[in-house]
Protein backbone atom coordinates (compact mmCIF):
# COMPACT_ATOMS: atom_id res chain seq x y z
CA UNK A 1 0.00 0.00 0.00
CA UNK A 2 1.59 3.63 -0.69
CA UNK A 3 1.34 6.00 1.70
CA UNK A 4 -1.07 8.18 -0.01
CA UNK A 5 -3.48 5.26 0.02
CA UNK A 6 -2.50 4.75 3.48
CA UNK A 7 -3.21 8.58 4.09
CA UNK A 8 -6.79 8.45 2.73
CA UNK A 9 -7.60 5.04 4.71
CA UNK A 10 -6.58 6.93 7.79
CA UNK A 11 -8.28 10.25 7.26
CA UNK A 12 -11.95 8.80 6.00
CA UNK A 13 -11.38 5.88 9.06
CA UNK A 14 -10.56 8.62 11.72
CA UNK A 15 -13.58 10.90 10.42
CA UNK A 16 -16.48 7.98 9.59
CA UNK A 17 -17.63 5.21 10.67
CA UNK A 18 -20.44 2.60 10.43
CA UNK A 19 -22.57 0.65 12.73
CA UNK A 20 -25.17 2.24 14.99
CA UNK A 21 -23.38 0.81 18.11
CA UNK A 22 -25.82 -0.03 20.04
CA UNK A 23 -25.24 1.99 23.58
CA UNK A 24 -28.14 2.04 26.21
CA UNK A 25 -29.24 6.13 25.76
CA UNK A 26 -28.92 5.84 29.96
CA UNK A 27 -27.89 9.67 31.24
CA UNK A 28 -26.99 7.46 34.41
CA UNK A 29 -24.18 5.77 32.84
CA UNK A 30 -20.32 6.24 33.88
CA UNK A 31 -17.05 5.92 31.65
CA UNK A 32 -16.12 3.30 34.50
CA UNK A 33 -18.97 0.89 33.04
CA UNK A 34 -19.11 2.07 29.84
CA UNK A 35 -18.14 -0.12 26.80
CA UNK A 36 -17.08 2.81 24.70
CA UNK A 37 -14.33 3.85 27.26
CA UNK A 38 -11.75 2.15 25.63
CA UNK A 39 -11.89 4.19 22.38
CA UNK A 40 -12.19 7.82 23.86
CA UNK A 41 -10.38 7.29 26.89
CA UNK A 42 -6.56 6.98 27.36
CA UNK A 43 -5.42 3.30 27.58
CA UNK A 44 -3.40 3.85 30.79
CA UNK A 45 -6.11 5.22 33.19
CA UNK A 46 -6.77 3.99 36.64
CA UNK A 47 -9.91 3.21 38.11
CA UNK A 48 -8.93 6.15 40.73
CA UNK A 49 -8.70 8.37 37.41
CA UNK A 50 -11.85 7.62 35.86
CA UNK A 51 -13.93 8.45 38.88
CA UNK A 52 -12.37 11.87 38.56
CA UNK A 53 -13.52 11.91 35.01
CA UNK A 54 -16.76 10.64 35.64
CA UNK A 55 -17.19 13.47 38.06
CA UNK A 56 -16.61 16.29 35.21
CA UNK A 57 -18.60 14.55 32.29
CA UNK A 58 -22.46 15.55 31.84
CA UNK A 59 -24.32 13.13 30.33
CA UNK A 60 -27.53 14.52 28.88
CA UNK A 61 -30.30 12.65 28.18
CA UNK A 62 -30.71 11.61 24.06
CA UNK A 63 -31.70 14.10 21.78
CA UNK A 64 -33.10 13.75 18.51
CA UNK A 65 -32.00 13.69 14.69
CA UNK A 66 -31.47 17.55 13.64
CA UNK A 67 -30.82 18.54 17.13
CA UNK A 68 -27.55 21.02 16.92
CA UNK A 69 -24.81 21.16 19.78
CA UNK A 70 -23.45 23.82 19.07
CA UNK A 71 -23.31 26.61 16.13
CA UNK A 72 -20.43 27.90 14.16
CA UNK A 73 -19.47 31.54 15.41
CA UNK A 74 -21.26 29.79 19.09
CA UNK A 75 -18.45 30.52 21.99
CA UNK A 76 -16.43 26.93 22.88
CA UNK A 77 -17.32 25.68 26.39
CA UNK A 78 -16.74 22.11 26.29
CA UNK A 79 -15.79 19.26 24.15
CA UNK A 80 -18.31 16.14 23.28
CA UNK A 81 -17.71 12.32 22.87
CA UNK A 82 -20.64 10.19 21.29
CA UNK A 83 -22.48 7.72 23.15
CA UNK A 84 -24.67 6.49 20.70
CA UNK A 85 -25.92 7.56 17.57
CA UNK A 86 -24.38 9.52 14.78
CA UNK A 87 -23.67 13.13 15.03
CA UNK A 88 -21.92 15.28 11.82
CA UNK A 89 -20.31 18.75 11.86
CA UNK A 90 -20.36 20.89 8.98
CA UNK A 91 -19.37 24.89 8.44
CA UNK A 92 -21.11 27.66 6.51
CA UNK A 93 -19.10 29.68 4.08
CA UNK A 94 -20.06 33.34 3.38
CA UNK A 95 -22.57 32.06 1.10
CA UNK A 96 -24.28 29.65 2.87
CA UNK A 97 -23.38 26.52 1.51
CA UNK A 98 -22.15 23.74 3.60
CA UNK A 99 -19.28 21.70 3.74
CA UNK A 100 -19.42 19.02 5.85
CA UNK A 101 -16.61 18.46 8.25
CA UNK A 102 -16.59 14.93 9.73
CA UNK A 103 -19.16 12.00 10.97
CA UNK A 104 -18.83 11.37 14.03
CA UNK A 105 -19.81 7.85 16.03
CA UNK A 106 -19.95 6.32 19.40
CA UNK A 107 -16.60 6.56 21.20
CA UNK A 108 -15.26 9.18 19.33
CA UNK A 109 -14.67 12.80 20.26
CA UNK A 110 -15.95 16.01 18.76
CA UNK A 111 -16.15 19.98 19.01
CA UNK A 112 -12.30 20.50 19.61
CA UNK A 113 -12.30 22.88 16.92
CA UNK A 114 -13.48 26.20 19.43
CA UNK A 115 -10.12 25.40 21.05
CA UNK A 116 -7.72 27.87 19.51
CA UNK A 117 -10.12 31.14 19.47
CA UNK A 118 -12.85 29.70 21.72
CA UNK A 119 -15.36 30.08 19.20
CA UNK A 120 -16.83 27.44 17.39
CA UNK A 121 -15.79 27.25 13.55
CA UNK A 122 -18.28 24.18 12.68
CA UNK A 123 -21.58 23.42 13.69
CA UNK A 124 -22.35 20.04 14.95
CA UNK A 125 -25.79 18.49 14.31
CA UNK A 126 -27.13 14.63 15.45
CA UNK A 127 -28.17 12.64 12.30
CA UNK A 128 -30.26 10.32 13.87
CA UNK A 129 -31.72 10.05 17.54
CA UNK A 130 -27.98 10.18 19.81
CA UNK A 131 -26.73 10.24 23.01
CA UNK A 132 -23.49 12.48 24.10
CA UNK A 133 -21.01 12.90 27.02
CA UNK A 134 -20.27 17.51 27.28
CA UNK A 135 -17.21 17.48 29.03
CA UNK A 136 -16.30 21.18 30.12
CA UNK A 137 -12.82 22.47 28.98
CA UNK A 138 -12.25 23.88 31.80
CA UNK A 139 -12.56 21.27 34.10
CA UNK A 140 -10.69 19.03 31.87
CA UNK A 141 -7.95 21.72 31.68
CA UNK A 142 -7.55 21.35 35.16
CA UNK A 143 -8.04 17.72 35.43
CA UNK A 144 -5.58 17.23 33.09
CA UNK A 145 -2.88 19.02 34.98
CA UNK A 146 -3.08 16.09 37.49
CA UNK A 147 -3.63 13.43 34.75
CA UNK A 148 -0.04 13.67 31.92
CA UNK A 149 -2.08 10.66 30.55
CA UNK A 150 -5.54 12.37 29.63
CA UNK A 151 -2.97 15.74 29.25
CA UNK A 152 -1.24 13.63 26.38
CA UNK A 153 -4.84 11.68 25.33
CA UNK A 154 -6.37 14.93 24.19
CA UNK A 155 -3.26 16.47 22.96
CA UNK A 156 -2.99 13.68 20.07
CA UNK A 157 -6.08 13.90 18.95
CA UNK A 158 -5.45 17.34 18.74
CA UNK A 159 -2.89 16.76 16.20
CA UNK A 160 -3.82 13.95 14.43
CA UNK A 161 -7.16 15.45 13.51
CA UNK A 162 -5.33 19.15 11.97
CA UNK A 163 -2.84 15.98 9.94
CA UNK A 164 -6.04 14.56 8.64
CA UNK A 165 -7.90 18.07 7.61
CA UNK A 166 -4.21 18.76 5.73
CA UNK A 167 -4.25 15.20 4.23
CA UNK A 168 -8.05 14.99 3.24
CA UNK A 169 -7.46 18.00 1.46
CA UNK A 170 -4.87 17.02 -0.99
CA UNK A 171 -6.32 13.57 -1.37
CA UNK A 172 -9.43 15.11 -2.88
CA UNK A 173 -7.80 16.54 -5.57
CA UNK A 174 -5.46 13.57 -6.92
CA UNK A 175 -8.31 10.20 -6.37
CA UNK A 176 -11.10 9.50 -8.91
CA UNK A 177 -14.80 9.22 -7.92
CA UNK A 178 -14.62 5.27 -8.05
CA UNK A 179 -11.17 5.46 -5.48
CA UNK A 180 -12.75 8.00 -2.78
CA UNK A 181 -15.81 5.98 -2.34
CA UNK A 182 -14.47 2.34 -2.14
CA UNK A 183 -11.91 4.08 0.50
CA UNK A 184 -15.04 4.83 2.30
CA UNK A 185 -16.56 1.98 1.63
CA UNK A 186 -13.45 0.15 3.19
CA UNK A 187 -12.92 2.56 6.01
CA UNK A 188 -15.88 1.74 7.47
CA UNK A 189 -15.40 -1.49 6.96
CA UNK A 190 -12.37 -1.35 9.52
CA UNK A 191 -14.60 0.56 11.68
CA UNK A 192 -17.00 -1.89 12.21
CA UNK A 193 -13.92 -4.57 13.13
CA UNK A 194 -12.64 -2.31 15.78
CA UNK A 195 -15.76 -1.79 17.48
CA UNK A 196 -15.93 -5.90 17.19
CA UNK A 197 -18.40 -5.79 14.41
CA UNK A 198 -19.01 -7.77 10.81
CA UNK A 199 -16.41 -6.48 8.30
CA UNK A 200 -18.71 -6.90 5.47
CA UNK A 201 -22.13 -5.72 6.83
CA UNK A 202 -22.56 -2.44 7.84
CA UNK A 203 -25.33 0.62 8.24
CA UNK A 204 -24.27 4.16 6.58
CA UNK A 205 -26.14 6.43 9.10
CA UNK A 206 -25.06 9.19 6.41
CA UNK A 207 -27.13 10.25 3.64
CA UNK A 208 -25.91 10.06 -0.03
CA UNK A 209 -26.34 13.66 -0.15
CA UNK A 210 -23.72 13.64 2.79
CA UNK A 211 -21.61 11.41 1.39
CA UNK A 212 -21.06 13.74 -1.94
CA UNK A 213 -20.62 16.45 0.25
CA UNK A 214 -17.99 14.93 2.26
CA UNK A 215 -16.30 13.19 -0.37
CA UNK A 216 -16.20 16.40 -3.10
CA UNK A 217 -18.28 14.16 -5.84
CA UNK A 218 -22.20 14.96 -6.71
CA UNK A 219 -25.02 13.14 -5.31
CA UNK A 220 -25.23 11.99 -8.79
CA UNK A 221 -21.76 10.34 -9.08
CA UNK A 222 -22.20 8.93 -5.68
CA UNK A 223 -25.61 7.19 -6.91
CA UNK A 224 -24.56 6.37 -9.89
CA UNK A 225 -20.63 4.51 -8.78
CA UNK A 226 -23.33 2.79 -5.77
CA UNK A 227 -24.86 1.78 -8.45
CA UNK A 228 -22.06 0.61 -10.71
CA UNK A 229 -20.75 -1.60 -7.44
CA UNK A 230 -23.86 -3.18 -6.99
CA UNK A 231 -24.03 -4.46 -10.78
CA UNK A 232 -20.52 -5.56 -10.51
CA UNK A 233 -21.04 -7.99 -7.97
CA UNK A 234 -18.83 -6.13 -5.56
CA UNK A 235 -21.76 -4.74 -2.82
CA UNK A 236 -25.06 -5.28 -1.98
CA UNK A 237 -26.61 -2.16 -0.97
CA UNK A 238 -30.40 -1.97 0.68
CA UNK A 239 -31.50 1.61 1.58
CA UNK A 240 -28.44 2.24 4.03
CA UNK A 241 -27.67 -1.49 4.75
CA UNK A 242 -24.73 -2.35 2.68
CA UNK A 243 -22.67 -5.78 2.38
CA UNK A 244 -19.64 -5.95 1.14
CA UNK A 245 -19.56 -9.13 -1.26
CA UNK A 246 -16.41 -9.11 -2.90
CA UNK A 247 -13.45 -7.87 -0.45
CA UNK A 248 -10.42 -8.06 -2.80
CA UNK A 249 -12.49 -6.57 -5.81
CA UNK A 250 -13.41 -3.16 -3.32
CA UNK A 251 -9.94 -3.09 -2.50
CA UNK A 252 -8.61 -3.57 -6.07
CA UNK A 253 -10.70 -0.24 -6.82
CA UNK A 254 -9.69 1.77 -4.12
CA UNK A 255 -6.15 0.87 -4.91
CA UNK A 256 -5.15 -0.97 -1.99
CA UNK A 257 -3.30 -4.24 -2.42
Amino acid sequence: MSQQQDDAMNILASDISVKDVTCDHDHRASCSNCRLGSLCLPIAVSTEDIEQIDNIVLRSRPIDKGHHLFNQGDNFKSIFAVRSGTIKTYSLSPSGKEQINGFYMPGEIFGMDGISDFSHASSAVALERSAVCEIPYDSLGILSNELPSLQRHFMQLMSREIANDQRLISWLGKNSADERIAALILSLSARNVRRKFSATEFRLPMSRTDIANYLGLTIETVSRILSKFSKQGVIELQNKELKISDMEKIREIAGIK
